[in-house]
């Protein structure tokens, strides 16, 4: 079985350059966020700053902007159209292409909801060229639009849990492995089966098992905090299927750091944030 290990992570981590400034290391943007769903933003946002991205900007509805803005010291969030509940506009298609050609890569679904309008403005960000990386809200809204991958001509990140992965056609019975590696074959995208041992797997049929992790951190709002990690590493130029395993490895190895000081109970996605430093100094030590 090919596990991620610390070895691996350590090999494939980018050097900082000591004479980088913040253009350097990578700017993200991270279209998230919905009226009832303010925390996901900020925890992708901040998991993406704790990466080590230069810059981080943030997508949310107008709504909730004020709150989020609130919470973000180091991630740059800015208001987009909404609809009468609360969620993204599809309108807003033109600013965010506007905002993404700045950027090395984006997220798109964290606690975004769904709505029809959504539906459709996965599929237009689904045509920038940069790394997308989908989480939550974006891979629902790809259930029963699957050929939009097949025209997909950019690296495509999708990190489900199980409950995600069967909704978008996923097949578990011959296992969570098996099922992976037949997933990112089938669609060309590079899938992050997330759960306990979560599986990495690549459109060449690569992958990999991670080795780090608790049941502490099955409480909402870690998976934002994965996904931001991605995307992160993303920007920094790193491989996909590098930066996809590098960051389930880093994410799982906080959580065990948060879970020594918490215990597993007690810990909260904020401690997995807050260890996400540590995690990387333990694995380049």
């Amino acid at each position: 079985m090919e596990r991620i290990t610390k070895e691996y992570v350590k090999s494939v981590l980018p050097v900082r350059d000591p004479y980088g400034h913040k253009g350097t290391f990578g700017k993200v943007l991270c279209v998230c966020g919905s009226v009832g769903y303010t925390g996901a933003p900020v925890f992708a946002s901040r998991a993406a700053v704790r990466t080590g991205s230069g810059l981080v900007f943030l997508a949310v509805p107008e709504r909730i902007w004020q709150v989020v803005a609130v919470k973000s010291d180091e991630a740059m969030p800015f208001p987009m159209p909404e609809d009468d509940a609360g969620r993204l506009h599809g309108v807003c298609w033109n600013a965010l292409a506007e905002r993404a050609k700045a950027c090395d890569a984006v997220l798109y679904g964290c606690g975004l909801g769904r709505s029809a309008g959504l539906n459709e403005l996965v599929r237009q960000v689904l045509t920038l060229p940069q790394p997308v990386v989908l989480d939550a809200d974006g891979i629902n809204a790809l259930s029963g639009h699957m050929d939009v991958l097949e025209r997909r001509h950019g690296i495509t990140v999708l990190t489900p849990h199980e409950g995600e992965f069967l909704r978008v056609g996923g097949d578990l019975r011959r296992g969570r492995i098996d099922a992976a590696v037949d997933f990112a074959e089938k669609h060309g995208v590079y899938l992050v089966l997330k759960g306990h041992e979560t599986v990495v797997a690549a459109p060449d049929g690569r992958w990999r098992v991670n080795t780090t992790g608790n049941s502490g951190m099955a409480k909402g709002g870690s998976g934002d905090v994965l996904a931001g990690m991605i995307v992160s590493l993303l920007g920094q130029g790193m491989e996909a299927m590098d930066a996809c395993c590098a960051a389930v490895y880093l994410h799982g190895l906080a959580g065990d750091l948060a879970a020594e000081k918490k215990g597993e109970r007690g810990m909260t996605p904020t401690d997995l944030l807050e260890r996400i430093p540590y995690a990387f100094v333990k694995t380049e030590k």
